[in-house]
């Protein structure tokens, strides 16, 4: 029996039948990885996938790609790309053979990470510096992008959930630790944005090795309703010369969050940390957001504008202190939860589902360690909250240079 591990509430059949395709898609492109050897078994698993009209039947196999030959145009090379669904629908760097041997600096180019869902593909370092090429990135930032893959490859960060869910989550990078400073990650002013070619490229790599390894292309496997800006690069480093509380991190690591766009949160106004951190809270929890549905893995990412972080540290708050804050305030009413849009649908512990005051405020993710206080940006009184998906927990890597 074939299992799709996903709720499938309110879905019209014509969807079911989709989706249940895509599962057996995936189910053969298994039973093909692990009896299929030799090397053009290896290429045809491991190519990308070619999205197909809702009303067709999905192909069992995925054709191998041999090399292809293009003329030295910009706006051909992105066509023929775009054309095999290869890229994101940015131009890209042409992933030549001498690009890819200098961005993997020496390493086992067949060194394999483990398998990335969707589609389940050997996830090699080759396949990492093909697209950290494409995406623009210099062969130092290389390291940082092996550690996240690393990282979002551990069970606990439930890649194939992330990939797949109509959720519009993605992978948001945080680097601690003076290399992510070497390479040029940007932790002032604007660092979610544009402008930064370390933040943008790192984050652009990691969205195409998604896509080209895993798989996960919209529409097809990668399932989100809206999808977000943040699937495009999500990639920072904390402000740690900003922060009164030390890295949310010791040394050279990056950490891997899955979680929506930055929500802003915008204080002009409070002189306290009670008063910016009552706004943390309160921008934190929604009657749509996911945080506190599926409560054993839901947790919070606040990122506290410097200024902001000034103001709390002044009142004499520790990063703890912060956490405590707004595990105990990011809460509604359960009269409100009821109203909500996942209610009826949420995992929660069997004290919580007792609970039946309606002024009853309980609490949205299972501890305050699962609130996450970091550090960035640059002046002006703004900081923001990151919700995750709740199906994903965030998981940490160390960055080595040399491997």
């Amino acid at each position: 029996m074939l299992i799709i591990d996903h709720p499938l509430g309110g879905e019209r059949p014509d969807s079911v039948a989709r989706r249940s395709r895509q599962a057996f898609e995936q189910l053969a492109s298994l039973i093909e990885g692990s009896a299929a050897t030799g090397v053009a078994a290896t290429t045809a698993r491991n190519s990308p996938p070619t999205p197909f009209p809702e009303h067709a039947a999905p192909a069992t196999t995925i054709p191998a790609v041999a090399d292809i030959t293009l003329d030295d145009d910009p706006v051909a090379l992105l066509a023929a790309f775009t054309d095999r669904a290869w890229c994101d629908g940015l131009p890209i760097i042409p992933p030549t053979p001498e690009r890819v041997a200098a961005m993997l600096g020496g390493r086992d180019g067949a060194r394999v990470l483990g398998v990335m869902p969707p589609l389940w593909r050997q996830a090699t370092l080759e396949k990492l510096a093909v697209n950290a090429v494409m995406a623009g990135c210099e062969p130092a930032a290389f390291p940082i992008i092996v550690a996240a893959v690393e990282a979002m490859l551990d069970p606990t960060f439930n890649l194939y959930g992330v990939q797949a869910t109509t959720h519009p989550v993605a992978p948001l990078l945080v680097v601690n630790g003076p290399y992510g400073r070497q390479v040029g990650l940007h932790a002032g002013s604007g660092c979610f944005g544009p402008g930064f070619r370390a933040n943008a490229t790192i984050g652009r790599a990691i969205r195409l090795i998604l896509l080209n390894v895993g798989g996960a292309w919209p529409g097809r496997y990668d399932m989100a309703t809206q999808g977000s800006p943040a699937k495009f690069a999500y990639c920072i480093a904390e402000n740690e010369a900003a922060s009164p509380w030390g890295p949310l991190c010791d040394g050279d690591v990056v950490t891997v969050y899955g979680g929506e766009g930055p929500h802003n949160v915008n204080d002009h106004v409070s002189t306290t940390a009670a008063g910016i951190l009552a706004n943390v809270a309160d921008t934190a929890v929604s009657l749509g957001s996911n945080v506190g549905w599926y409560f054993s893995q839901a947790q919070l990412m606040v990122v506290l504008g410097p200024e902001h972080a000034r103001t709390i540290a002044g009142d004499g708050l520790e990063r703890a202190d912060v956490q405590r804050f707004v595990y105990e305030n990011a809460r509604q009413p359960l009269s409100l939860m009821r109203l909500g849009g996942m209610y009826g649908m949420q995992d929660w512990p069997a004290w919580m589902n007792a609970t039946s005051d309606p002024d009853a405020r309980l609490p949205r993710v299972p501890s305050p360690e699962d609130i996450f206080v970091v550090v960035a940006g640059g002046s002006g009184k703004h900081s923001s909250v990151v919700p995750t998906c709740t199906i994903s927990r965030a998981v940490s890597r160390p960055i080595q240079p040399s491997k």
